[in-house]
């Protein structure tokens, strides 16, 4: 049983939880369930190729713009160049890193300006600390700090990073077996951190002046994006469940307080639980709309449908038992899966080859074309949702708009306050506020928004006094009816 946090920390739970609103750029239901069906990828699961074998705890897979790949050995602290077809080669053995237990070199990443600035990004556990490094592959050594003085411990200690379709390197950070610094907002330990490939703090990350872009994890090991930029992250359970969670910013997702499903409105719940022996959800990759995820202590990959909308449907297991525990999964730029075993970490039956880099190749059927949604005529180019929430002294608001006109790239959205309401803080948009007049503007990610489609945002505002509803609202400028 988890015993509750202290007081402080639960109120923080509770205003991060409040903020934890997702946004997407919604389409029709019909077309969106059709070109998902069109879209599901079909693997052949039955004649992988070997890349490479006798590797020790491959962790890190990344690829370079040729379509070559990068993987850390997790022991061995060596990274190695693999290209389908050729012999794998050794780059070098990376200096500084201390493997014990679950730590050593961990996660790779490639820079998104690699052909201008040939930067590879690493996560890895120091005599010290777990942290995250760059460096050029021409010299391991000569390495700059991008985060330093995350908790390591023997277990729990993340170790995956991605760049986000945002151009930020996103980090999953365990909690190095102190429970407590996952609620703790001060710790950089048992969260995802949103950082700029220079290590310094996005300015528009959830909490300002921190790297942390949500809370409340235990270890999280996989990240990855749909093409709609919704983030998701597989998370290692204690006893019970492990998990699947649609990330947003500021989100709370309950660890230690909670594992698995809490029915709680401070804490998200996850879109997937598995129990622990089914999974220990490591890797992860989506393409189309399905998110694969690599189990370790449940031997199998997880083939995870994801529903267009931020949630999921039921998981189907693929490889069962037939390759022993598997770490990382990813999709590369050819579309093929790659699949990296880990029977080598001291807990697996590594066979004589292990541990190895498996490609599966995967058929994208070509997607039925759909028809131009229909819009509707209306007086007005766009519908607003306003859906208001009052605390005390606060005001929590959440807007959904339609988009009644032409597609736009672009949006802005004003507004008259009817009262003393004073934004503080805002999620997927950014807001300016003068007087009672409020302008918000698309987030870099979401300035697109099709005929007939939808984008949300939210805010949390200081407030005084009554909280009449907000009045002319007005999308790039044309009026807009409310509801």
């Amino acid at each position: 049983m988890h015993k509750p946090l202290a007081a402080a920390s639960a109120v923080v739970a509770v205003a991060l939880g409040l903020a934890a609103v997702a946004v997407t750029i919604d389409r029709p239901a019909a077309n969106a369930s059709a070109a998902r069906a069109a879209a599901a990828p079909v693997v052949d699961y039955a004649n992988p190729t070997t890349l490479t074998s006798n590797l020790r705890v491959p962790w890190g897979l990344a690829y370079l713009p040729d379509g070559s790949a990068l993987v850390a050995e997790r022991d061995r602290a060596r990274i190695l160049w693999i290209r389908p077809g050729q012999a794998t080669r050794v780059i070098g053995t990376v200096p500084g890193v201390v493997a014990s237990g679950e730590g050593g070199l961990l996660g790779l990443a490639v820079s998104p300006k690699y052909t201008s600035d040939r930067q590879v990004y690493a996560y890895y556990t120091s005599s010290v600390d777990n942290r995250i490094v760059r460096f050029t592959l021409a010299d391991l050594g000569a390495q700059t700090p991008v985060v330093t003085g995350l908790a390591k411990s023997s277990v729990h200690n993340g170790g995956r990073i991605a760049f986000g379709p945002d151009g930020m390197l996103y980090a999953g950070v365990g909690d190095a077996g102190d429970t407590a610094t996952a609620q703790n907002p001060a710790s950089n330990n048992g969260k995802i951190l949103r950082v700029r490939p220079d290590g310094g703090v996005p300015a528009d990350n959830p909490i300002a002046g921190s790297l942390v872009y949500s809370l409340g994890h235990r270890n999280v090991q996989g990240l990855a994006w749909d093409s709609a930029g919704r983030l998701y992250a597989t998370e290692f359970g204690q006893n019970a469940f492990d998990e699947v969670n649609r990330i947003v910013p500021g989100g709370n997702y309950g660890w230690p307080v909670v594992e698995g499903v809490a029915r709680n409105p401070a804490y998200r719940d996850p879109i997937v639980t598995w129990t622990t022996a089914e999974a220990s959800p490591s890797g992860a990759t989506i393409i189309g709309d399905t998110l694969f995820v690599a189990a370790l202590r449940g031997n199998r990959l997880w083939a995870v449908p994801l529903d267009g909308a931020g949630g999921a449907g039921t998981p189907v297991a693929a490889l069962t038992g037939r390759f022993g525990r598997l770490r990382t999964v990813e999709k590369a730029p050819d579309g093929s899966l790659w699949v990296t075993t880990s029977n080598r970490d001291g807990r697996g039956t590594p066979a004589s080859s292990d541990d190895r880099v498996l490609r599966f190749a995967v058929t994208n059927p070509t997607p039925t074309p759909t028809a131009t949604p229909t819009v509707t005529p209306s007086a007005s180019a766009c519908e607003i949702s306003y859906r208001p929430t009052e605390l005390p002294g606060l005001l929590l608001g959440n807007v959904t708009v339609t988009n009644r006109g032409p597609a736009v790239e672009s949006w802005r959205l004003t507004w008259t306050f009817g009262g003393d309401q004073r934004i503080n803080t805002a999620w997927a948009a950014r807001i300016s506020q003068s007087g009672r007049a409020v302008i918000a503007r698309n987030d870099v990610w979401n300035g697109r928004v099709a005929a007939g489609a939808t984008a949300s945002f939210g805010f949390l505002a200081s407030s005084t006094g009554a909280n009449p509803r907000p009045t002319d609202f007005r999308f790039n400028g044309s009026p807009c009816t409310t509801r």
